[in-house]
Order: structure tokens, then sequence, then C-alpha cells
């Protein structure tokens, strides 16, 4: 098993990867709490919401069968070799983990919050249960051989795959809808510093060991930052350029009547000498 040549390059490994944890942990909450404070889901894409969740629960599978596993670690050394590390922090756990839980409360506000005719495409239902049909069946394959770490693999590429078709109906509702409203930006502001600091996690980890094998050997992890990073600038494109938020106009008139006193004293006649 491999060890770090260089401290300071591994405190900076540990150091992006809990910012990286932070940054995607907290970029849940401003859709959370604005469905929270407005009562509602209208303009949060369902289809995203429960692609999201598929994803994050594959993720979460590879994540943590990888990182608590002896006998799939042991199989990784056996493929990429015994002077590598294992490309999975336990940052990338935690993210994981929570990630699944708090798709699972924004599920919960889809149950409970005014949607409108909102409801979840027939083609989202079809894509989840191909998706873990494909994952059920992927397991008896493995199962006979015990080629557990090709099996988290495939959940690794099944993330990537979630993660590439997860944010096409949030664009589209956007795109249809020539509004972001109701929809958070905060989410895509730290989802996309979120994957740029688990990028350069990795390539801080490729530079101290002087190999490439951690790119390659956990590719679920750098498509997602890539792949997270491109349509968070097409958010940011849709927010801020092609549908911005516009500001109520304050007729000239009110803004007349605001600069009045709420209380007008009235006028007092000059007294007069008798």
């Amino acid at each position: 098993m491999a060890s770090w040549n260089s401290v300071p390059l591994e405190i900076t490994y540990q150091v992006l990867g809990w910012t990286s944890f932070l940054s995607w942990t907290m970029g849940f909450y401003p859709q959370v709490i604005l469905n929270f404070r407005r009562k509602s889901v209208v303009g949060m894409s369902f289809d995203f919401v429960v692609l999201n969740f598929t994803k994050h629960s594959s993720y979460l599978i590879y994540n943590a069968s990888l990182f608590f596993s002896p006998t799939i670690q042991k199989q990784y050394y056996e493929k990429y070799g015994y002077g590598e590390m294992i490309p999975v922090a336990a940052n990338d756990v935690a993210f994981s983990t929570h990630a699944v839980l708090v798709t699972t409360l924004l599920l919960f506000q889809i149950v409970i919050y005014e949607r409108g005719s909102q409801k979840v495409s027939k083609i989202a239902i079809a894509i989840i249960s191909a998706v873990w049909l494909f994952a059920a069946a992927c397991f008896f394959i493995a199962l006979p051989s015990h080629s557990w770490l090709w099996l988290i693999s495939t959940f690794n590429s099944i993330q990537v795959f979630m993660t590439v078709i997860k944010y096409i109906p949030q664009v589209f509702m956007n795109f249809k809808r020539k509004s972001t409203d109701g929809f958070s930006i905060g989410y895509f502001l730290l989802d996309i510093f979120g994957a740029l600091t688990s990028f350069l996690q990795m390539a801080v980890q490729s530079i101290d060991q002087g190999s490439l094998v951690n790119f390659y050997g956990n590719k679920g992890k750098v498509l997602l930052s890539l792949v997270s990073m491109s349509f968070d600038i097409i958010f940011m494109c849709q927010r801020f350029v092609l549908y911005p938020v516009e500001q109520p106009q304050v007729s000239p008139k009110l803004k007349e009547e605001s600069r009045e006193p709420l209380v007008k004293c009235p006028d007092r006649p000059h007294s007069e000498n008798v």
C-alpha cells in the first residue's frame, strides 16, 4: 500500500477534499430553503431530483465499498498495483452519504409542498427503472466469480451517466419557461466550486505519486467533476445572461409617495395681535 511522499501535499489533499465536501454539501441547502420558504416546489424539475437520487445512491455504493471493503481494495491493488493509493477519500464517502439523505429530503418536499401541474416524466421513470434493472443484472453476473471491483465500477459508470442526463431536464425547463424563477442558482455556484476542488484533489494525489493511475482508476470522480462544471456554466449563463431575474418596477408615483412623511402636520394659522 502506497503512502504519501510529501506532507504538504498530503495536507493540501485533505484541505481540498473537505473543502469540496463542504461546498457540495452546502450546495443542496439553497434549494431546500427556497422550497421551504415558498412552500412550493414549482420551478424545480422533479426529473432532476429523482435522477439525482439514483446518481448519488450509485456513487455511495461505489465510494463506501471501495473505501471500507478489504476484499475490494485487494482486487483494486491486484489490477492497478500495490504501489498505488486507493482513489476514494473519506470526504467522498461523507459527501455521498449526505447527498443521498438531502436528496431524500427534496423528494419529501415534492410530496408535501405545492407542485402545480408538475410531475415526474415517464422518460425519467423509464430511465431509472432501466438503470436499476441493469445494476441488478450486473450483480448476478459478478456473484459467481466475486468480481466486486468490476461491479462497483459499474455503479461508478452509472453515476457518471446519471450526472450527464440529470441536468438536462432542468436546462430544458428553464429554456421552456424562459425563466429560472423557483430554481436556486446557489446550488450550482457551490457545485462548480466543489467540482473544481474535487478535481484538484485528485491532481494533488497524482503529483505526489508521480502517476496518473488515480485518474483512470476512478474515472467516475474525474468525469463527475468535469461534467458538473460544464453544466454549472450553462446554468449560470441561463440565470445571468439569457433569463436574468427582473427587478420589480416601481412607478414614479409610488416613489414620490414613499418620500412623503407618514403623518402630516396640520398647518397652523399665524396668530394675530388683538
